[in-house]
């Protein structure tokens, strides 16, 4: 058995709760009576039990994550710096995986039990005004990653501006008539990468036309796996076959954009020859599949977004931090841009373009 706090207080000839006052820093004990407790722990090779210092400090070492559908590509890589800088710092991790906006509340209000967790990180999804209150009451510390909420320290990414960029990138390539494959309007970050798919065809005049743009609620996680994105390239490619099929298109994930390659192919149409394809996300699949995508940091989010908590914690009183990302543009063979800037003309193979359909 190991040393005990009894046995310091023996050695030390002092109280039990002199010995505690000391472990947890008490100023009520004398710097001479701590000095002697001190050495008595530091002779005897003292090691507190985990559990019973997270007792005396009322700290719990766990933090939760509020997340939608987390095993989503997405959420994945984001969970993993946050998993990764956890255990480094010694922290055990919660996650409420979230499939409909009524449990983000529950989960909320769980996360608010006195002692349950030291922290909570809320992901993708609009924060509920109806326990904005509660959480400033009790200063919970909360961090919103992939959302924003000016109560709270916040991590956002630039959905907007980077569907711009990726639309404009297909309209610099030289398309006029460019569609895109979004998933449910319901989530933050659809509803903003289809302000910023129509602000870039608004920019450069061209007309924007809902018909054009296909919706996917089909299947789990709002719409973001490879099956919405296969139904709905074929949905779009019903709604405008022949002559008028889009010469490009802006898919909202990787995995939609994954799902829609399947399509593609299975209807001998070549990318990025017919259809030049830009989509959101850079996940480890999108480099396979050779997609040219919007990269967001999402293992650097997720090891932020631990980071911010830990100092919400230390320091209550701050004022709320907002950290921004814009993504950035990764070129590689769907968009048709390396085949243009090599000179290669029409009738390439997929496989000669570097696409693996």
């Amino acid at each position: 058995m190991g040393v005990t706090i009894y046995d310091l207080a023996r050695e030390a000839k002092v109280g039990i709760g002199t010995v505690s006052r000391c472990l947890n820093n008490h100023p009520s004990v004398s710097p001479q009576t701590r000095a002697k407790v001190l050495e008595v722990v530091k002779r005897l090779s003292y090691q507190p039990h985990a559990y019973a210092q997270r007792l005396a400090s009322k700290k719990t070492n766990t933090i939760s994550a509020v997340i939608p559908f987390f095993t989503n590509y997405f959420f994945i890589q984001v969970l993993q710096g946050v998993q990764d800088k956890a255990g480094e710092l010694g922290f055990d991790l919660i996650l409420y995986g979230v499939n409909q906006t009524s449990q983000a509340d529950y989960y909320l209000r769980r996360s608010l039990l006195r002692g349950h967790v030291d922290g909570v990180m809320f992901f993708s999804m609009k924060f509920p005004e109806s326990i904005v209150a509660k959480f400033t009451q009790i200063n919970l510390p909360l961090v919103l990653v992939d959302a924003y909420h000016p109560m709270f320290d916040s991590i956002h990414v630039e959905n907007r501006e980077g569907a711009m960029n990726a639309t404009r990138h297909l309209i610099n390539l030289g398309h006029k008539n460019i569609a895109m494959i979004n998933a449910s309007l319901e989530t933050q970050p659809a509803q903003e990468r289809l302000e910023g798919f129509r602000a870039a065809l608004d920019e450069a005049g061209l007309p924007f036309l809902m018909d054009r743009v296909v919706v996917s609620t089909i299947g789990k996680q709002d719409g973001y796996n490879r099956e919405a994105g296969r139904e709905s390239m074929i949905e779009l490619l019903q709604r405008m076959p022949g002559p008028m099929r889009p010469t490009a298109l802006f898919i909202a994930s990787d995995v939609q954009a994954i799902g829609a390659l399947d399509a593609l192919r299975d209807a001998g149409i070549r990318v990025p020859e017919d259809m030049a394809i830009v989509s959101f996300d850079d996940i480890e699949l999108a480099q396979h599949a050779r997609l040219t995508t919007m990269r967001q940091p999402m293992y650097d989010m997720g090891v932020l977004a631990l980071e911010k908590l830990l100092a919400r914690m230390r320091n209550p009183s701050q004022p709320p931090t907002l950290t921004s990302f814009v993504p950035e543009l990764i070129i590689r063979s769907s968009c048709g841009a390396l085949m243009k800037a090599a000179g290669s003309g029409p009738g390439l193979t997929p496989a000669a373009s570097g696409i693996h359909l």
